[in-house]
C-alpha cells in the first residue's frame, strides 16, 4: 500500500555528486589532453567550498587512459566529500615516448592548482591514486618530485606535490617484465615504444629510469632517504600480466627506506576483475581519507 511522507529538504546537497567532462587541462605535443572531474555537487550560489582531491591514473598500458573505466567507483569517492580528477595522458604508441606520460600526470597536478577555486579544491590536500600503468606513473610522480627532467611549463608555478600514493597492481620492475619470455608481447612493444625505439642498452635505461623498484634500490645503495609521502600498495596473487612479486619486492625496498607503507594482498585476484570489491575499496578510501588531513605530508623532499 502507497503513503504519503513530508522529507526535508538536501540543503547542503550532502552525499551527492556531479560530473564536469572534457576538461583541457594541456596541450603537450600537439595533443589535447583531457580530465574529467567527479566531485561533491555544490551550491555555485554560496560560499565555494575547498574539498580534498584525488587525481586519478587508469592503466592503460601507457596508452590512452579510458576515462570512465572506474567512474562508478570513483563517484563513491566522490559522494564521501572528495573531488576527484580522472585524466587522459600521451599515447607512447602514437609517437610520445616516456617520460611524456609522467611529465602530462605532473602537469595535471599543476593544473588543479591552478583551478582550486574554480573546482572547490583543497590545493594544500591532494593526492595521487593509479592502476596498473597508471599505479606506475603515480609512484614514480612522488619519487620523482622536483626533478626537472619531469617538468614542463604549462601551470609552472604550482605545485607538483602529492600527499600520498595509491598504486594498484602497478608495474614496479620493467626490466624484469622485459626480460621475462612469458611477458605479452603486446605488452613488450609497448616497452620499445616508451623507449622510442632505441638499441637494447639504452631501451634497458629507459625501464630502469620508469622502474619504481630501481629506483628505490639506487637510493637504498646511495644511503639516501628520499622523505617520500605515505604509500599504499595493492596486488592481486594470481596476477598473469604484471607479476605480484614486484609488488611485494618494492614494499619491502620503501621499508627500508623509513616509508610509511601498507601493503594489500588480494588471495587469488589477478589483474583487474575480481581484484575490485568494496572491502578493497573500503581500505582505500580509509588510507585515503587518513592521510587527507589539512597540511598533508609533513617532510618534504629535500
Amino acid at each position: 500500500m502507497g503513503y504519503k511522507k513530508t522529507i526535508a529538504a538536501n540543503t547542503n546537497l550532502g552525499g551527492l555528486a556531479e560530473v564536469l567532462p572534457d576538461i583541457v587541462y594541456s596541450r603537450a605535443g600537439g595533443v589535447e589532453l583531457k580530465m574529467h572531474i567527479v566531485g561533491p555537487w555544490w551550491d555555485r550560489e554560496g560560499v565555494t567550498p575547498s574539498y580534498p582531491t584525488v587525481l586519478f591514473v587508469q592503466g592503460s598500458g601507457w596508452t590512452f587512459p579510458d576515462v570512465w573505466a572506474q567512474m562508478p567507483q570513483l563517484g563513491m569517492l566522490a559522494a564521501r566529500g572528495y573531488v576527484v580528477a580522472t585524466i587522459t595522458h600521451r599515447n607512447a604508441m602514437e609517437g610520445h615516448p616516456f617520460p611524456a606520460c609522467l611529465q602530462d600526470v605532473k602537469t595535471a597536478l599543476r593544473f588543479l592548482r591552478a583551478h582550486a577555486a574554480e573546482y572547490a579544491i583543497d590545493p594544500e590536500r591532494v593526492g595521487i591514486w593509479g592502476t596498473s600503468s597508471g599505479g606506475n606513473l603515480s609512484l614514480l610522480t612522488v619519487m620523482t618530485e622536483g626533478n626537472e627532467r619531469y617538468e614542463t611549463e604549462e601551470w609552472g608555478g604550482y605545485s607538483e606535490r602529492a600527499d600520498y600514493c595509491v598504486a594498484c597492481f602497478p608495474p614496479a620492475d620493467l626490466v624484469e617484465s622485459e626480460q621475462d619470455a612469458g611477458v605479452d608481447a603486446e605488452l613488450k612493444d609497448v616497452f620499445t615504444a616508451l623507449a622510442a625505439g632505441r638499441d637494447p642498452g639504452e631501451k634497458m635505461e629507459v625501464l630502469r629510469e620508469m622502474s619504481p623498484c630501481y629506483v628505490a634500490e639506487e637510493w637504498l645503495r646511495r644511503g639516501e632517504n628520499p622523505k617520500l609521502p605515505p604509500i599504499f600498495l595493492a596486488h592481486g596473487d594470481a596476477d598473469l600480466l604484471i607479476p605480484y612479486r614486484q609488488s611485494v619486492d618494492l614494499c619491502d625496498k620503501l621499508e627500508q627506506l623509513g616509508v610509511d607503507v601498507s601493503f594489500v594482498t588480494v588471495e587469488g585476484a589477478p589483474h583487474e576483475g575480481s581484484f575490485w570489491g568494496n572491502e578493497l575499496l573500503g581500505l582505500i578510501f580509509e588510507f585515503i581519507n587518513g592521510h587527507s588531513n589539512k597540511g598533508g605530508r609533513r617532510n618534504e623532499r629535500k
